[in-house]
């Protein structure tokens, strides 16, 4: 039988403050929960009692359950903030099997190996031309010059979407992870929220009834158009299913650019590595998003009484694996703390996820990194960092709104 938590568990901060990672203040507080209690109970917080999970392998046990551990949008979804009843916007993340199953099997094709293949051409002649493109010997925004740039282009083309708005979907993207409590959120209240993803979801549908009244191509509205599981969605389930994939397309790759190019300043005999050996640059690749962590957390409810590492979690209990403290996990990765290019199992850490909720898009985020890097490297590019970044006031996305850099010409 489970152990209850003990009467006088030591306190821990409330990590689900996103003041500590617009700060990047977070990590000595994950290092004391796992050391002192890994599951920890935390019975009082801006976003009701919740389960802090700490370390990669509870954190493993907890992904490759489904059963005990629901993403379902009815149960609470995927975030520590719960959606607002009667306003959840379900997609396919926040359901469980079977219709995850049959949802996340529609859109799947688009980052098959094949055409991933048939994409590396084009991500690196765009790659190419962004950062000839870039000026020389002045101060400028790398988030929105390479990092935002890079991954709207590619959005853009995963929906054959307009390339001439690209940038709609970066604004859609930054509203749908808005936390409106900061004061330089993008949009101020839940209400304003609701009204730019409406503008999205009407712009959405005028595309998708014009793919569907074509025959199904290879681009993510036409998959979802054709596709028996997403042709005939609610109008909550078409915003959150759209918001979900211009998110997920766009806040992995977009913050891993801008952490690693952070990381490789900070870390120049790593960049030395790679330069003598460019082989290595899949285990950096691996490494940046390792470091970076850009998904902070993800939440589960429990759907039955249930054990964790000697805790009791009773039936609908918020139970919250932290991605950035299993990253930094001493017990499961070999000097966590340290930025290490060609670690010996580099794609070992929890970034994607893992299980039936793996991040679909994984490999194309790891391609569009890699031909970034080559491509860097080939032009020898000096990039120096000109001031301090300005990081995203939130405790799910561990984003970068804005670097200054100079190009050393």
């Amino acid at each position: 039988m489970a152990a209850p938590a003990p009467l006088h568990a030591p306190a821990h901060a409330d990590v689900s403050d996103p003041l500590l990672y617009r700060e990047d203040s977070w990590r000595k507080h994950f290092a004391a929960m796992r050391r002192d209690d890994p599951v920890h109970r935390h019975p009082d917080s801006p976003y009701g009692p919740y389960w802090s999970v700490t370390r990669y392998a509870d954190i493993m046990k907890v992904e490759l359950d489904h059963a005990t551990y629901s993403s379902a949008s009815e149960m609470g979804g995927i975030q520590i903030a719960d959606q607002l009843k009667g306003q959840e916007l379900p997609n396919f993340i926040r359901m469980d099997p079977p219709r995850h199953t049959a949802q996340r099997r529609t859109v799947a094709p688009i980052v098959a190996p094949t055409n991933l293949a048939n994409m590396e051409g084009l991500i690196r002649e765009r790659t190419a031309a962004v950062l000839d493109g870039l000026p020389r010997n002045e101060t400028f925004d790398w988030v929105d010059r390479v990092s935002t740039e890079l991954t709207a282009l590619m959005l853009a083309t995963l929906f054959d979407f307009p390339q001439a708005e690209r940038r709609k979907l970066t604004w859609w993207s930054d509203v749908a992870i808005a936390n409106i409590a900061a004061e330089d959120a993008v949009v101020k209240s839940e209400a304003e929220r609701m009204a730019e993803l409406t503008k999205m979801a009407e712009t959405m549908a005028g595309l998708w009834k014009e793919r569907a009244a074509q025959p199904p191509k290879f681009d993510l509205i036409s998959m979802m158009a054709h596709a028996e599981a997403t042709r005939a969605m609610p109008m909550r389930e078409f915003i959150g299913n759209f918001g979900l994939l211009i998110v997920g397309g766009n806040d992995t790759t977009r913050n891993s650019m801008t952490g690693g190019l952070m990381a490789m300043r900070e870390h120049p005999a790593e960049l030395a590595k790679v330069k003598a050996d460019p082989r290595l640059i899949d285990s950096l690749v691996s490494e940046i998003i390792r470091w970076q962590t850009p998904v902070i957390h993800m939440r589960r409810t429990a759907t039955r009484d249930c054990e964790l590492a000697g805790r009791s979690i009773r039936q609908g209990d918020k139970v919250v694996m932290w991605y950035v403290s299993g990253n930094r996990d001493e017990t499961a990765i070999e000097e966590p703390e340290r930025f290490i290019v060609g670690r010996p199992r580099p794609r070992h850490h929890l970034s994607f996820g893992a299980g039936i909720h793996r991040c679909v898009g994984d490999r194309l985020a790891e391609m569009q990194l890699k031909i970034l890097w080559q491509e860097m490297l080939k032009r020898d590019l000096d990039v120096e960092i000109a001031g301090p970044p300005v990081r995203l006031y939130s405790n799910f996305i561990r984003g970068i709104r804005s670097l200054p850099v100079v190009i050393k010409a």
